[in-house]
């Protein structure tokens, strides 16, 4: 049984750093991906960051390119996600999942891509706020 679960959400300042964790148990080897969304009130789930399992291989929205890092341990079954120059814009309801992968845009194979229908497995979730 697959379980995803998210935390260190809060408050920060504008500029300000915030890393967020997830937790993983019960993900198959299927799932080559893990992900983090996010989804601001009103508006569509979006993509942030992905990881590649197997590869180590990453991938960011162009809107947080430079400012947000994925990583992962698996020693703890954990995938971070460090935020940093947080913008206003930024605030949301942040999500891990766990997928496959997808047709690179390049065409050169699979990859890991900041495509929320990749992803079949999801966390509750943990928000975020910027002021």
């Amino acid at each position: 049984h697959v379980q995803l679960v998210e935390s260190g959400g809060g408050s920060v300042s504008d500029g300000g750093s915030l890393r967020l964790f997830c937790t993983t148990s019960g993900v198959t080897y299927a799932a080559y991906c893990m992900g983090w969304f996010r989804q601001a009130l009103g508006k569509e789930r979006e993509g942030v960051a992905t990881i590649d399992i197997n590869s180590g291989s990453t991938s960011y929205a162009d809107s947080v390119k430079g400012r947000f890092s994925i990583s992962r341990d698996s020693a703890n079954n954990t995938v971070y996600l460090r935020m940093s120059s947080l913008k206003i814009e930024d605030a949301a309801m942040y999500y891990c999942a766990a997928g496959r992968r997808g047709w690179c845009s390049d065409g050169r194979g699979y990859c890991c891509r900041t495509a929320p229908g990749d992803f079949g497995d999801w966390g509750r979730g943990t928000q975020v706020t910027v002021s």
